[in-house]
């Protein structure tokens, strides 16, 4: 059979993408009558709201404001308190005011862009330093102990103490956010919105209208990028899309434009960072205590879940016997901040890493093994947070990443040139990972799936996770075409729609296979089952002498009573069997997470199924005059189980490794002092462009390393640990940096690292 788990398969989409065939939500007929909307935003951070209007104009259909809606102002994701519109008070530059409705886009835009908005300012909180003095938080501290870390730490042999800081990202995706809301009898509404999360886009645009969940249809047949942005921040602009499409009785499209896109949605959250770690002669960490303060925007949308997967990975690798993590969610007045790949796991990793390099430093150790002399092992191996380390691959890996690398080589052949070089100097940094595989909130781990059989033989599969370039579809198809043991091309995957699979959950957390890929197994094996029960019935046989094999169905009856009576009819010939013996071909599937639990309170339980391991090696050359900088070579190994599509797999690990690295080096977002972002697009805001990928870039997937837990056929998540592997490309700028001076001195490099930051940490070690 064709398209088999555990082959490689090309994106379902592939062709459709490579030659623009690809439908996305702007691509869309449009309906007769079809009115176009856009955003009037506020361009202060914090004040009291007067006035906001928009004058008359030719073209504009409607301007909606908080006072026209029909149900509850209100989109937040999590708790209450998020206004569509601005109400009496604006929190941020960028808050959505209004919605003008035009017959065209440029009428809707030119409208928007002359409305007199009255805005009386108020001081406002920008940085995370101003919100942990005012005490101004979205949500309570929330603190990972385990031990005495206070009594360690005094009696350590050796203590260190360090501040440093992180920046957010903007996601970037290819297709900006965007709502096409068309109107149906009794108030139906169907919403196309490119989306990761179709059941929030359905309960937002419910509440905004005051109806009932089952008069919204959210579909979604593909996205062009999400990484988390469009997990929540979606489900507004899809409200608003939804909301003039009520108000009007038309079909209506909110499509953002780059800059209103990315001056109204959340990013990344950026993180500061303060802590002290005690070890001992041999440089084993024997205590960590840890302040992560993120700067959440100004409410608290996906914050909860960033935090405590921040702070259940401050641990990484590591085994640390006293720890505690203390994570300050800070308000402020800007961009409410959101989900993006790895979800706080990034922000989580990078204080270990820290805190190991400045000790290899600190003892005059090699950083690699002392990394490896911290990992989890057999006699420590429980998190902080209270779950067993298992199928712990991090020696393996870090053996095979040093043996594959040439570490010991390249190291030697490093510090030569840097003795020689005075203006360039080159870096190695490496990183281990251990990265948890679930939601923080134990509810979402569950997923639904519908699969048809028709009566040709084809199957048609739905499913709640959405398509958004990652090769979910694919996957998922693949499962499908094994159970039944028929060419992948005999599946049809359909839109993502909620009036087919209800209740889902968001495609995130790197959950998509895993959840989606058994609750469609499920659906498929239930069919599976009926069909060879009526196959026995009907060729007099036993269930356990039908087989489903490429593509046909054998019946091979035992005992001497039958002999000569083996018979093969194709999948297709029996599907039709089934129908004309009055058979369902059609079944629904579920799947939960088990063994997963969490008490927020205590911060303690098992919140990942299970653990997904990876490790890097980066080289980096820095040019001391300018501060810019280059990847020279990244060599990296990631766990992936047994991988269902190698190919998609692999094109994860490069794209996601590449993303982390843009975080890490140029992607810089920058507000001026009255609160108004100012990088708004490609022009001010840079994504890694092809040639800052390396130049030798090495990417393997462990061998033999199938999941111990029960994942679908035994393979893990990759969509988000790659992201992670780009640490190495921060721990080698700094040991690059660490060249100018001794070699032994360590040195704070703030992320992103620019220019700019480089030329300072330079500067910074010249002057020690």
């Amino acid at each position: 059979m064709k398209g088999a788990i555990h082959t490689a398969q090309r994106h379902d989409s592939a062709l459709k993408h490579v030659t623009g065939q690809a439908l996305y939500i702007d691509d869309m007929p449009e309906p007769a009558g079809t009115l176009h909307a856009a955003l009037v935003l506020s361009p202060i951070a914090h004040g009291r709201l007067r006035k906001v209007a928009v004058p008359p104009s030719p073209g504009v259909v409607a301007v909606l404001g908080p006072n026209d809606i029909p149900g509850k102002n209100d989109v937040a994701p999590v708790g209450s308190d998020e206004p569509l519109f601005a109400t009496d008070r604006v929190f941020y530059a960028g808050q959505p005011l209004a919605l003008v409705v035009g017959t065209t886009l440029d009428a809707a835009r030119h409208a928007a862009d002359r409305a007199t908005i009255e805005i009386d300012a108020e001081p406002a909180i920008l940085d995370i330093e101003a919100a942990l003095a005012a005490k101004a938080y979205v949500q309570a501290p929330q603190t990972v102990l385990r031990g005495d870390p206070d009594a360690a730490l005094k009696v350590a042999p050796h203590r260190l103490s360090a501040e440093f800081a992180v920046g957010g990202q903007e996601h970037f995706y290819l297709e900006g956010q965007i709502g096409f809301a068309l109107p149906g009898e009794d108030g139906d509404m169907v919403v196309h919105s490119s989306t990761q999360h179709p059941t929030e886009v359905q309960h937002i645009c419910a509440r905004l209208l005051g109806c009932d969940f089952n008069r919204v249809t959210a579909v979604v047949r593909r996205l062009g990028g999400g990484f988390g942005g469009k997990e929540s921040n979606a489900s507004w602009v899809a409200g608003a899309a939804a909301l003039a499409a009520h108000h009007t009785g038309r079909p209506v499209k909110l499509r953002l434009p780059r800059e209103v896109d990315m001056i109204s949605t959340g990013k990344r959250h950026p993180f500061l960072y303060r802590y002290t770690v005690g070890f001992d002669d041999e440089g084993r960490v024997l205590a960590l205590d840890a302040m992560l303060a993120a700067d959440a925007g100004w409410s608290l949308d996906l914050t909860p879940g960033v935090m405590a997967r921040a702070l259940t990975h401050t641990d990484n690798a590591y085994w640390i016997p006293h720890f505690r993590a203390v994570g300050y969610a800070c308000r402020t007045n800007k961009q409410s901040n959101t989900a993006f790949r790895g979800f706080g796991g990034p922000q989580g990793v990078v204080v270990m890493e820290d805190a190991l390099d400045r000790i290899a430093h600190h003892l005059g150790r090699d950083p690699v093994e002392l990394r490896a002399l911290n990992f989890y092992n057999d006699a420590g191996n429980e998190t902080p947070y209270g779950q067993t380390v298992e199928g712990n691959h991090l020696p393996r890996l870090w053996a095979e990443l040093k043996r594959d690398a040439d570490l010991a080589c390249r190291r030697a052949e490093i510090d030569a040139f840097n003795k020689t070089s005075p203006v360039l100097k080159r870096g190695l940094g490496l990183f281990p990972l251990k990265f948890g595989i679930s939601f923080n909130i134990p509810h979402m781990n569950q997923a639904g799936a519908l699969v048809h059989v028709y009566t040709d033989g084809s199957i048609r599969v739905n499913h709640g996770g959405t398509e958004m370039g990652q090769g979910l579809f694919i996957k998922v198809a693949q499962v499908v075409a094994e159970v039944f043991k028929v060419d992948i091309d005999r599946i049809r995957p359909s839109a993502t729609s909620t009036a087919e699979v209800p209740n889902t959950s968001p495609t995130a957390a790197s959950t998509g296979s895993d959840l989606n890929g058994w609750a469609a197994f499920a659906a498929a094996n239930t069919i599976k089952q009926r069909m060879i029960a009526f196959a026995a019935e009907h060729f007099g046989a036993d269930v356990s002498e039908i087989e489903f094999a490429d593509n046909t169905v054998r019946i091979a009856p035992s005992g001497a009573s039958r002999p000569g009576s083996n018979q093969v009819v194709s999948f297709n010939e029996l599907a039709k069997l089934c129908y004309m013996g009055r058979v369902s071909l059609s079944s629904t599937g579920y799947y939960k997470t088990p063994k997963v639990h969490w008490d927020p309170a205590s911060m303690k339980g098992r919140p990942f199924f299970y653990f997904s391991f990876g490790a890097a090696a980066a080289e980096v050359a820095i040019d001391t005059l300018t501060g810019e900088s280059r990847v020279l070579r990244a060599d990296l190994v990631q766990d992936c189980g047994t991988s269902l599509n190698p190919a998609i797999d692999l094109g994860q690990i490069e794209g996601a490794f590449v993303q982390g690295q843009g975080w890490f080096t140029c992607e810089e977002l920058w507000w001026d002092q009255q609160g108004r972002l100012r990088t708004v697009g490609p022009s001010t805001y840079k994504i890694p462009g092809s040639r800052d990928a390396p130049a030798i870039f090495s990417v393997k997937m462990l061998d033999n390393a199938a999941n111990p837990e029960a994942t679908i056929f035994r393979s893990k998540a990759v969509g988000e640990p790659p992201l992670m592997l780009a640490t190495a490309v921060w721990t080698a700028l700094k040991d690059a940096i660490s060249a100018v001076g001794d070699g032994r001195t360590a040195v704070r490099l703030d992320a992103p690292a620019t220019p700019e930051r480089v030329l300072a940490a330079v500067a910074t070690l010249k002057k020690q």
